[in-house]
């Protein structure tokens, strides 16, 4: 570079990933206590955990699983046990009956593919019975480690499309556009953060803008939360009722 000669600015997707990482470095502070929501001990407890967190809190799972992973140890344990038993230990779950199949099913495949094991392989884990992209990523990066997993849920979907990271609503489409912002090394980690910002400050109902520390950097920022705008633009738009004069 010639003397003299101002610094190149950085392109559009170079200042995107710039400002990702510093949003990321921003929640990082805010949240150092982020992790995965479901507690677990293994690999196959937590695929159980988070099949069994659909439509339902993590903290309320959290409660039930204990007794149930001392019931049913392995995946054989699932797999052999009489259906109507499955689903009754799974009826404070909510949602039992789907539940109960879809544990089997994906507990049955385990023994009968990889000897009672869960693959650590994002193709293996897919194409197990009731397994999506979410619940494989959970799987990979916390059960195995890997830090390089996006696991989008329903707060990352709503977190990364506030902060501009992605204009998408298909999980698979946000998902490759978090996996292009952020470094291979902090992916489950923002995760993680995203998830713990979304239940603490950025709130679906009522966003706490003016106690974000991410504000500066997100361009939805003290804005109406989504279906409040709307319902504020059509109450606007509505016209007083006329009023007959007396007479």
């Amino acid at each position: 570079m010639s003397a003299g000669r101002a610094p190149r600015a950085p392109g559009r997707e170079e200042a995107a990933a710039l400002r990702a990482v510093e949003v990321l470095d921003h929640l990082e502070a805010a949240h150092p206590d982020a992790k995965c929501a479901l507690d677990f001990g293994s690999p196959l407890e937590l695929l159980v955990a988070t099949i069994l967190a659909a439509q339902a809190q993590d903290k309320h799972i959290n409660t039930l699983t204990p007794a149930l992973f001392r019931r049913y140890p392995t995946a054989a344990a699932w797999a052999s046990a009489p259906p109507e038993q499955v689903r009754e230990d799974l009826r404070p779950t909510g949602f039992f009956n789907q539940k109960a199949k879809a544990v089997q099913a994906t507990c049955q495949a385990l023994v009968e593919r990889h000897g009672g094991a869960v693959p650590e392989d994002l193709d293996a884990l897919v194409a197990l019975p009731g397994v999506g992209r979410k619940t494989a990523n959970v799987v990979l990066g916390n059960a195995f480690g890997h830090p390089d997993r996006v696991a989008v849920d329903t707060h990352v979907q709503r977190l990364a499309k506030l902060l501009g990271f992605t204009r998408h609503d298909d999980p698979v489409k946000i998902e490759a556009d978090l996996a292009a912002l952020w470094p291979a090394a902090r992916r489950t980690r923002g995760c993680h953060l995203l998830q713990f910002h979304g239940r603490r400050v950025c709130v679906a109902r009522r966003p706490r803008c003016d106690a974000c520390p991410v504000a500066p950097l997100c361009p939805s920022a003290h804005s109406p939360p989504p279906g409040k705008k709307a319902a504020g633009k059509k109450a606007a738009g509505k016209k007083a009722p006329s009023r007959k004069s007396a007479g």
